[in-house]
């Protein structure tokens, strides 16, 4: 299922920890892990933000569309059923490699970028759209290696993805930026390439420099360098929503005001 984008403005992933200061932030949209909701009991918070008329996302986590298993019916009909209960515009999940038959790896791990992995993440890609009532949005992801035997970048895998399948694009800057300061990746050349005429919508997030490597941890605010990749990828093209991730140690409600307010700086700066 494929269409253009409905604009969405500037949001915030919602966390059970920040319900009530999601709602008094009067965001344009929220994002909730798929993972963490049961359809069937939506959190109150998240009724009244649609009650409100608040686009509401679910974004998995644990799909591992990237593997080389076809995807869990479970899991596929689970984001269905949130994105039907939540009244949702798409669902997203990431590009990633998340378990082996038994074996989870417990981290969101890079895919090797070869022409036969892209085969047979094409055909999962495919299985997921039909399952799914909404369209699909696939982000990508910080990676913590490199594979040896790659055959393409990043974002040329993303868009021989998008082309062949025609999902849509979440690109989350502060991965790009992870991935620059880590393995040497260069971002902007990565938003050179990207589809950027597929966004479904962007991530932002804040994390921290430890002995020379950067831990994309979404607890702290967000660094000046990735708010200029969002500005960046704002020249290129305007994204339909940009969200602003924050998992743990949440501050106050100012400080997450004033983010929001960072985030739209870097927006309009463009």
């Amino acid at each position: 299922m494929t269409r253009g984008p409905d604009p969405l403005g500037v949001g915030i992933g919602w966390r059970p920890e920040i319900d009530l200061t999601v709602e008094r932030l009067g965001v344009d949209f929220v994002e909730v892990i798929a993972e963490t909701v049961r359809p069937s009991d939506l959190p109150e918070s998240l009724r009244a933000l649609r009650a409100g008329g608040t686009p509401v996302i679910p974004h998995g986590v644990g799909l591992g569309i990237g593997g080389a298993e076809q995807p869990d019916p479970q899991r596929l009909a689970h984001l269905a059923a949130c994105a039907e209960a939540l009244g949702a515009p798409l669902v997203s999940e990431h590009l990633a490699f998340v378990r082996a038959g038994d074996l989870d790896a417990g981290h969101l791990l890079p895919v090797p970028r070869t022409r036969d992995a892209l085969s047979v993440i094409v055909q999962n890609v495919r299985q997921a759209q039909e399952a799914l009532p909404v369209p699909l949005a696939l982000e990508n992801v910080a990676a913590v290696f490199g594979w040896p035997d790659d055959e393409m970048t990043e974002a040329e895998f993303l868009g021989e993805l998008v082309e062949r399948t025609g999902v849509g694009l979440l690109v989350d800057v502060a991965n790009l930026y992870t991935n620059q300061v880590n393995l040497g990746l260069d971002a902007r050349a990565a938003l050179d390439v990207l589809p950027l005429d597929r966004l479904a919508y962007v991530h932002v997030a804040g994390g921290y420099a430890h002995d020379g490597v950067w831990h994309d941890t979404h607890t702290t605010t967000v660094p000046p360098d990735v708010l200029d990749l969002l500005a960046e990828l704002c020249a290129r093209a305007r994204p339909p929503g940009v969200l602003l991730e924050w998992d743990a140690d949440y501050p106050s409600d100012t400080v997450l005001a004033d983010e929001l307010g960072r985030v739209r700086g870097a927006m309009s700066g463009a």
